[in-house]
């Protein structure tokens, strides 16, 4: 049983981890905060040592969010090499589901704590370095279980991947339009049955 503040701190969490992801850190204000959740600033800093604190926390819940909702996708299959398709399969329709998220947290994140926060940069460092390690893993399975290329080395594909999908991410919310979401997805495939398959 959760107590009641945890209960208070999960709604906090859920209440303004989208309206940070969307304003970012230093346009969200403590009174968008209090007046979106209907509690003092004093409820707020009950539960968070300071607005910089709460932004940390709102960001790990939404990539938490995030992660475990690609791992559920990534058990549709138990091959190295099926699990990358499924990481295209799952970015096709990421636009959809990200809106929800109030946008791409690392994306929005990463550009916003990029010049002014640098704790909240660091934890997007973090985050985008266990993704990428995440791929190499799985492209190591891949070589190990002879699906994929021994040729390949598995962290730079990692890297690649990454890049190509934040690319894509970052077009697809500027221009507002999937078309760059689903052909670089298309691009993916053809670069894991070109280069990657063994």
């Amino acid at each position: 049983m959760h107590t009641k503040a945890e209960h208070t701190k999960q709604f906090i969490l859920e209440t303004v981890a989208p309206i940070f992801n969307q304003n970012g850190y230093a346009a969200t204000s403590m009174s968008d905060i209090t007046k979106a959740t209907g509690l003092t600033k004093g409820a707020i800093y009950g539960n968070f040592k300071n607005k910089e604190a709460l932004a940390i926390s709102a960001f790990k819940f939404t990539v938490k969010a995030l992660m475990k909702k690609i791992a559920m996708h990534l058990e549709l299959s138990d091959s190295p090499i099926q699990k990358l398709f499924l990481i295209s399969d799952f970015y096709r329709n990421y636009y959809d589901y990200s809106k929800r998220l109030g946008g791409c947290p690392v994306l929005n994140i990463g550009v916003d704590a990029n010049n002014q926060n640098t704790l909240l940069l660091e934890n997007v460092k973090i985050v985008i370095e266990k993704i990428q390690d995440q791929v190499a893993t799985i492209i190591e399975n891949g070589i190990e279980a002879g699906e994929i290329s021994t040729e390949i080395n598995a962290m730079q594909y990692a890297k690649r991947l990454d890049t190509m999908i934040q690319g894509a991410v970052f077009m697809t919310y500027t221009m507002n339009d999937e078309f760059y979401m689903k052909d670089t997805m298309n691009q993916i495939d053809q670069m894991i049955h070109n280069e990657l398959k063994a």
